[in-house]
C-alpha cells in the first residue's frame, strides 16, 4: 500500500469513527493494566463481564494484593488461563506497590518487566493511559496489516515496526484502535465482509467477499 493510499485508508476509518477507544472497561490506569493483562487469549466482552464487579471493589494495586490470588480467581474464573493470570496480576500489583508507590509507570520497558505484561499489553497502556503513539499488534491488527498490504510482517513485532514507519499524522494515536475494530467487525478472520468495507478499493486482498443476498454493498 502506497503512502497516499495509507493516508486515505486511515482518513476513511477516522471519518467513520472519529474518536476510537478500547472496548475494555476501566476506571483508572491500574484497572486498564489489569484488564489488558486479563484480555490475552480472551475477548473484551468476556473480560468486561468478569471485571465489572471486581473493579467496583478493587481500584488500586494495594487493594488487589489484599484481595489475594484466591479472591481474584473467584472474580476471573470465567476467563481463559485465569489461574496464571491471577498469579501474574497479584505479582505485578505487589511490584507496583513496592517499587512504584502504587502507580503504573509511564514507560514501556518498565511495564514489560512486570509479570504477565508483554509488549502488546504495554503498548495498549502507553496509548490509552498516557497518549503515546504506540501500535499494539494483536491477532486482528496482524491479520489486517498483512491481508490489506498496509503493514506486512511474519511476526507481530515486524507488523508493529511497519506501522511505526508507515502510519502518518494525524492518525498515529488512534491507528491501533481503528485497526482492531476494523478486524473485529469487518475484516474478520474467516469471512471478511469486503462488501461493506469502507477501504476495500485500497486493500490488496484479492478474493473480495461478495455481499450476501439481500445485503447492500458499501458505497
Amino acid at each position: 500500500m502506497k503512502r497516499d493510499q495509507i493516508f486515505e485508508f486511515f482518513r476513511r476509518l477516522a471519518e467513520d469513527n472519529p474518536s476510537p477507544e478500547t472496548e475494555l472497561e476501566f476506571g483508572n490506569t491500574y484497572q486498564l493494566l489489569v484488564a489488558v493483562t486479563l484480555s490475552a487469549q480472551a475477548t473484551d466482552v468476556g473480560v468486561n463481564k468478569a471485571t465489572r464487579r471486581l473493579f467496583e471493589l478493587i481500584k488500586t494495586p494495594a487493594q488487589m494484593v489484599a484481595l489475594g490470588e484466591a479472591g481474584l480467581k473467584e472474580h476471573i474464573k470465567t476467563i481463559g488461563l485465569f489461574n496464571t493470570k491471577a498469579k501474574n496480576v497479584i505479582a505485578l500489583s505487589e511490584i507496583l506497590v513496592r517499587d512504584y508507590g502504587g502507580e503504573v509507570p509511564d514507560d514501556r520497558d518498565a511495564l514489560t518487566e512486570l509479570p504477565g505484561v508483554g509488549r502488546k499489553t504495554a503498548n495498549v497502556v502507553m496509548n490509552c493511559a498516557f497518549g503515546a503513539e504506540t501500535f499494539a499488534v494483536d491477532t486482528h491488527i496482524f491479520r489486517v496489516g498483512n491481508r490489506t498490504g498496509l503493514a506486512k510482517g511474519k511476526t507481530p513485532l515486524a507488523v508493529e515496526q511497519q506501522l511505526e514507519k508507515k502510519v502518518p499524522q494525524p492518525f498515529r494515536l488512534g491507528a491501533h484502535h481503528w485497526l482492531i475494530l476494523h478486524g473485529r467487525y469487518i475484516c474478520k478472520a474467516r469471512t471478511p465482509e469486503c462488501w461493506r468495507c469502507p477501504v476495500a478499493d485500497l486493500c490488496g486482498y484479492k478474493p473480495k467477499t461478495p455481499a450476501p443476498k439481500g445485503k447492500a454493498k458499501a458505497a
